[in-house]
């Protein structure tokens, strides 16, 4: 009987529950500050999506005995400092979906990271963290309209 060791695909776990998380909350920060409809409503499922895959790795993760992981407290520092700062200067939409565009883009970096990273991980984890850097891919892409 092979006995497979799961340490990386639990690490890749953790890191895309981190990302959903990160997400989330900047979503969170910036959604009260969207004047137009049509973004806020992109931004809302966009925030849906990661929280219903965050729900996915969490069940996982709990069957894996596992423990959730929550964003980086620096790297989520600087987030909420770089946005309260941009909005204080610009007050718009074009400067929430600048914000979002360059969470999105550092997010798909650190996902294919993970990714080559952890490649011990198993297949089912490996597609989470795919669909998730495609979540990302998409709402960069969609919220270009707005820049």
């Amino acid at each position: 009987m092979i006995i497979m060791d799961n340490t990386d695909t639990i690490k890749l776990l953790q890191e895309c529950d981190a990302g959903t998380k990160m997400a989330v909350s900047s979503i969170d920060e910036v959604l009260e500050k969207v004047c137009n409809i049509d973004m806020k409503q992109l931004l809302q499922e966009s925030k849906s999506h990661h929280e219903k895959l965050g729900n996915e790795i969490h069940s996982l993760l709990n069957s894996y005995k596992s423990e959730e992981k929550e964003p980086n407290p620096i790297a989520k520092s600087m987030s909420w400092m770089k946005t309260n700062m941009k909005m204080t200067m610009d007050y718009s939409d074009e400067t929430v979906a600048d914000i979002i565009t360059d969470g999105c883009n550092m997010g798909i970096k650190s996902l294919n990271k993970y990714l080559n990273q952890y490649k011990m991980a198993n297949n089912s984890s490996k597609e989470i963290c795919i669909r998730l850097a495609s979540i990302e891919e998409q709402l960069g892409k969609e919220l270009r309209k707005y820049l």
